[in-house]
């Protein structure tokens, strides 16, 4: 039994840190999740126009665009274990704010603190994934990533779809919002277990400046197929987000969907999006059973 959980572990890449870093994932996401797709609805019920609202929902996507850079540069200097600390204190402060002040500033404001954990942790999380995994692992290692982040896309919005209509919006947030509370400090915890990798911390000084890479560095060094890709991907995500926040507006006013209704929906959603990820990542990590033309170093586009 205990080899058979060895291959397990094996196969889908599990080690130390990288195994605390996915339960850390599902408990910080789960809290997020819990009240954050509901944002927009809860705008509307605290006085916010359709103005505001799709200013919050781009407010998000540019901070997860930018904190990304900060993000990695403090992982480098102060290390994996340290910068996810500091990471996810921020996110605390950002949801005590939003908990104790019932206004629509509140939820402007407090999305630079509370988005710090997804968005300023995103180069973290890949980096405990390079160095505590082999390389032949990496694919794997992100693909389970891409999976249990998933997990608290749908757990989330179910719990807190029924905390809403249970409760309604003031107090069915508010109680969403104290069990993110919850949830967050209990992701603390589990990230106090983690190790720092020998090494992984940078020197700091004007010689170790040097060595990190700059943003246009790490553009330059993209090959065309990376370049094709990352284009098409900003296209992709731009249609994406162009109807994001008012979703939910839609389906609760005109469609008649309760909050725990749409709740449902997401989570479909998402179960479709895990089914995906492990065999891709199978796919990927046993490169010669994937066509020639679906390796990016090949071809990003196989011919018809």
């Amino acid at each position: 039994m205990t080899s058979r959980f060895q291959e397990i572990a094996e196969l889908l890449a599990l080690r130390r840190n990288n195994s605390l870093l996915l339960i850390a994932l599902i408990l910080a996401g789960t809290g997020e999740k819990l009240w954050l797709g509901f944002a927009p609805k809860y705008l509307q019920t605290l006085g916010a126009g359709v103005f505001i609202i799709g200013l919050f929902d781009a407010l998000q996507t540019f901070l997860g665009a930018v904190y990304a850079y900060p993000g990695g540069w403090l992982t480098d200097r102060w290390g994996q274990r340290r910068s996810l600390l500091l990471f996810n204190a921020l996110s605390l402060a950002g949801y005590v704010l939003v908990l104790l002040w019932h206004h629509w500033i509140a939820l402007l404001a407090g999305s630079f603190l509370f988005l710090a954990w997804s968005a300023l942790s995103l180069p973290a999380t890949f980096s405990v994934v390079a160095t505590s995994l082999q390389a032949h692992q990496h694919t794997m290692g992100i693909g389970v990533q891409s999976l249990v982040r998933r997990v608290p896309m749908m757990v989330g919005p179910l719990v807190g779809g029924w905390l809403v209509t249970r409760f309604g919006w003031a107090d069915g947030v508010k109680y969403a919002l104290a069990l993110c509370l919850a949830l967050s400090s209990l992701t603390m915890a589990f990230q106090w277990f983690m190790l720092e990798p020998g090494g992984a911390e940078l020197p700091v000084g004007p010689d170790a400046r040097q060595r990190v890479p700059t943003f246009v560095d790490v553009i330059q060094s993209f090959t065309p197929a990376l370049r094709e890709l990352l284009v098409s991907d900003i296209l992709i995500r731009f249609c994406e987000r162009i109807p994001y926040a008012f979703v939910i507006l839609w389906a609760m006013d005109r469609g008649g969907v309760s909050a725990q209704q749409f709740g449902y929906l997401v989570a479909f959603e998402m179960v479709t999006a895990m089914v995906c990820y492990i065999p891709v990542a199978h796919l990927a990590t046993n490169t010669a059973a994937v066509p020639s033309c679906w390796r990016p170093s090949v071809s990003l586009r196989c011919s018809r």
